[in-house]
């Protein structure tokens, strides 16, 4: 669905975008992740056309973004900061989407009102919180009926009930309509429950980008103890991070689960247990390797 190819672009001297390179697979709920500063809402503005990079190419469907409106009525966009015109409510908004948006679904914008109950539809928008006012991005984003639904920071500022609930109308499209899903945030636990692709980002490209069940297949976290001293551990393993309490070592290797656990069964231990590792681990351990500040964390 969307394919950026070594892109590069430059801030009177900062290169925000190195060379990057990244896929988003049709019909993929896909989570870009990095620090702050690597270059998300960067590339993600290049995404949806608003800036033009200097090098390198952007297509969606295979082709070009950058001023092609036959492109963007293939996508909504929902910022982290969101404009509305000043004296707009929600319902002179649906019609402004209702005109640019070919497949706007007035029917379901009128189904969806019973998911936003909170939301008075004829209040000037801009009165309305932060929180009211992403329900609003969503549920109009959602009524265009998209085949790309690009979120940066999507759930900032809102409760867990609706948070729940926006991720629950977005999966349902998801599964109804094949509808691809780019979604950039710092809530990594979040996105662990939705996201089947991961890319990870710094410095302004992309350091990794696979399958969720692939990433979490090659990181793996295990405790293990010995009677004795533990004894080094093969070069093919290699060592992420390693903490030690007593005789309790928690390891995080960079190994599928079934060659860390056969190496280490091989030692003897006398407790060997492989545990759940997330995607925050995964992050933090990928990234620990490329200079970005990584303390411990409390096993």
């Amino acid at each position: 669905m969307i394919r950026i190819s070594d892109v590069v672009k430059d801030f009177d001297g900062f290169r925000a975008l190195n060379h990057l390179n990244m896929h988003v697979p049709k019909g993929a709920i896909y989570g870009l992740v990095g620090p702050n500063g690597a270059g998300k809402s960067t590339i993600i503005r290049h995404i949806t056309g608003v800036y033009r990079q200097d090098l390198g190419e952007i297509k969606i469907d295979g082709k070009a973004v950058y001023e092609n409106p036959e492109v963007k009525e293939k996508f909504a966009y929902i910022p982290d900061d969101i404009f509305y015109f000043l004296q707009a409510n929600t319902l002179d908004m649906m019609k402004y989407y209702k005109g640019i948006y070919p497949k706007f679904d007035v029917e379901l914008f009128h189904a969806l009102a019973d998911c936003f109950p909170a939301v008075d539809v004829r209040r000037n928008i801009r009165s309305l919180s932060k929180g009211m006012q992403k329900q609003v991005a969503f549920w109009l984003s959602i009524c265009c009926r998209p085949e790309l639904l690009i979120l940066d920071e999507p759930v900032d500022g809102l409760d867990p009930v609706m948070r729940r609930q926006i991720w629950s109308i977005i999966m349902g499209d998801v599964a109804e309509h094949g509808t691809t899903v780019l979604v950039s945030s710092h809530n990594l636990r979040e996105l662990e429950d939705v996201c089947d692709h991961v890319g990870i980002m710094n410095d302004g490209k992309i350091l990794i980008e696979r399958s969720l069940s692939d990433l979490q297949g090659s990181v793996t976290k295990v405790q293990v103890a010995f009677d004795g001293e533990m004894s080094a551990l093969p070069e093919h393993i290699k060592v992420l991070h390693q903490t030690t309490a007593g005789r309790v070592h928690t390891l995080i290797v960079k190994s599928e689960q079934q060659e860390a656990q056969r190496v280490l069964a091989a030692m003897n231990p006398i407790l060997l247990d492989v545990l759940p590792l997330t995607l925050e681990e995964i992050f933090i351990y990928e990234l620990g390797g490329v200079d970005y500040a990584v303390k411990d964390f409390l096993f």
